[in-house]
């Protein structure tokens, strides 16, 4: 089989002769060997791991994203980041740091979007108010049919 994953700025693997790979989505741990159906789902911020027909285990930090079987032949991983490597503890322990630190980043950022939005809304609920357009006018405006002195 064929793996590949990537971001929305790289292709992170491409690698050919994969005989099994397994990964985890909201329902739990699952594999994919060649012939599989095809097959698509969401997977959570987990480790997808493979094997090649020499035995060896490769490992991928994932944060999230979707993974499709075609063909049976081909497993592709679209994520919002991923990173490769060799050492499970190591990858665990560097891509754990790095998905958090991002993710509380964007919290912060949607937080402060958050505030600007509501401080914008208040804004305009302030000044729609009809006690507000006395003091903007400096008179009582006019009302709509009226005839003013």
């Amino acid at each position: 089989m064929k793996l590949i994953v990537t971001t929305p700025l790289a292709v992170v693997i491409e690698v050919d002769g994969v005989t099994h790979v397994r990964a985890e989505d909201s329902s739990g741990s699952f594999g994919v060997l060649p012939h599989h159906a095809d097959f698509l789902t969401v997977l959570d911020v987990s480790v997808l791991s493979w094997h090649k027909a020499d035995g060896a285990e490769h490992y991928i930090a994932l944060r999230g994203g979707l993974l499709e079987v075609r063909g049976g032949q081909s497993v592709a991983v679209a994520t919002a980041d991923a990173v490769a490597g060799d050492d499970l503890h190591l990858l665990e322990s560097e891509a754990l740091a790095r998905f958090r630190r991002q993710l509380e980043e964007e919290r912060a950022a949607r937080i402060d979007a958050e505030r600007l939005h509501l401080a914008a809304i208040r804004q305009i609920v302030h000044l729609l108010r009809p006690e507000q357009a006395v003091s903007a006018f400096g008179r009582t405006p006019p009302v709509h049919g009226a005839i003013e002195p």
